[in-house]
């Protein structure tokens, strides 16, 4: 027989993760990375919000990560993030973060990230975003 959260702790609801692909009650999450790109800062920026362990794949230094996640992804563009196999293709840490809280994922909070987590990498901004502006 299976308690729910209401039974087991009555003066409070919490929330469990019922996920059937997560491994000893953490999800596995596999983050295929640029090692700093704005997009790439901002998915571990989440992953850091949240406190997630997770395996961050170099897909710049190693070409092998590369061709994993497109064979993966079926597609060229990161970051890819996937999450107990749901493979999210081509997100923003904002993106990663919105699936997470609508998939019940991850509980909400008010820590801020370190990094934003909707920002392009550096080279793909407009020159008057990539400017450094002193007052």
């Amino acid at each position: 027989m299976r308690l729910n959260s209401s039974q087991v702790f009555p003066s409070r609801r919490l929330d469990f993760l019922l996920l059937s692909d997560m491994v000893g009650g953490v999800m596995k999450i596999i983050c295929y990375l640029k090692p700093s790109c704005g997009w790439s800062m901002g998915v571990r920026a989440i992953m850091k919000k949240y406190n997630l362990p997770y395996e961050d794949r170099d897909i710049i230094n190693d070409p092998v990560q590369r061709q994993e996640m497109i064979e993966k992804s079926g597609q060229m563009l990161s970051p890819c993030v996937e999450i107990d196999g749901k493979m999210l293709a081509d997100v923003s840490g904002e993106e990663v973060e919105a699936f997470m809280l609508q998939n019940n994922l991850v509980s909400p909070n008010e820590v801020q990230p370190e990094a934003p987590t909707n920002q392009p990498c550096a080279h793909e901004m407009h020159p008057a975003e990539s400017q450094i502006r002193f007052r």
